[in-house]
């Protein structure tokens, strides 16, 4: 079986973003990552780079900023009132969180200042603009259930519970 559109495949990553220490890996976490292919939930690189390929395979892929978390984007930064942020007071200025937006859903910002009601946040992805190389070996390919395409994601270990 090889990885198609409505497949999960369940993988390992080491992704390094250039400066030759990798940023995030998921061997640390002890579980491969499990995406449905062909509905956006990894970045278009990623899943350009998996498409065809099977079961064992390991293989390294350079990413590009417009086909990963695109280009920095000059004064992209937001005021925003700290009750939309879980425990905004353990924030610090340059640490990453999560934002929860009504139209764009997460959203991974940087903290920029923190004031008294509000914090000032960029809203450039932290990995925006960066060429990223993926170590990435295959562990798993199956079929998606019907309620997995009907949710646009994988379900179960490595994917998303309900």
């Amino acid at each position: 079986m090889n990885v198609e559109a409505n497949k999960v495949v369940s993988f390992h990553y080491v992704v390094s973003d250039g400066g030759g220490e990798p940023v995030d890996s998921s061997r640390e976490r002890g579980e491969p990552l499990s995406v449905l292919i062909g509905h956006g939930n990894i970045i278009p690189g990623l899943e350009k780079a998996l498409l065809g390929r099977a079961v064992g395979d390991r293989f390294e892929v350079v990413v590009q900023p417009a086909d990963a978390y695109g280009e920095r984007r000059a004064n992209f930064t937001q005021r925003v009132p700290k009750k939309y942020f879980e425990h905004p007071e353990h924030l610090k200025p340059g640490m990453s969180t999560v934002l929860n937006t009504r139209e764009a859903g997460p959203r991974m910002v940087v903290v920029h200042k923190i004031g008294s009601s509000v914090i000032d946040v960029d809203l450039n992805h932290p990995l925006a603009g960066k060429t990223l190389t993926f170590d990435v070996e295959i562990t798993a390919i199956r079929d998606a259930s019907e309620e997995e395409v009907a949710h646009r994601h994988a379900h179960g270990a490595g994917g998303h519970e309900h």
